[in-house]
């Protein structure tokens, strides 16, 4: 997903365009990793000095709902991501938050081990370290 199409999505759903609403998607866009709450929060305080994080949370869950971002637990603490446009699954460093794609899916072998089951959704990622991080 790119900020326009989150922008569309969101305008579609009956929600307002705003320049914060939109700085946050691009934040989210510029790298291919998960974010803290406290991490946007520093971006944003440069051009948004009076945001909260009152507000912050709200467009994260807003952005969650609306299938824009994606949400993981990292070490106790939720981190947010674009939301990718095509189904794969995740890499996902411990240390900095970069993800790799994982195009390999387990939900077949799932599904074969729950056979009268109606599987909604499904969400596979593997976490550690990457290279970057390792050598450091």
């Amino acid at each position: 997903m790119n900020v326009q199409h989150g922008l569309d999505r969101l305008m579609k759903k009956g929600y307002k365009y705003t320049k914060k609403r939109e700085d946050i998607l691009r934040y989210f866009n510029q790298e291919n990793r998960y974010w803290s709450a406290k991490d946007l929060l520093r971006s944003m305080r440069a051009s948004h000095e009076s945001i909260s994080f009152d507000t912050i949370y709200r467009n994260l869950y807003l952005f969650v709902q609306l299938d824009i971002l994606e949400v993981t637990d990292l070490n106790g603490e939720k981190h947010f991501r674009i939301k990718c446009d095509k189904h794969h699954h995740h890499f996902i460093c411990l240390m900095c938050g970069i993800t790799k794609e994982i195009n390999l899916c387990p939900i077949h072998d799932v599904i074969k081990e729950l056979p009268h089951y109606f599987i909604e959704d499904h969400k596979f990622e593997v976490y550690g370290t990457c290279p970057t991080c390792k050598s450091a």
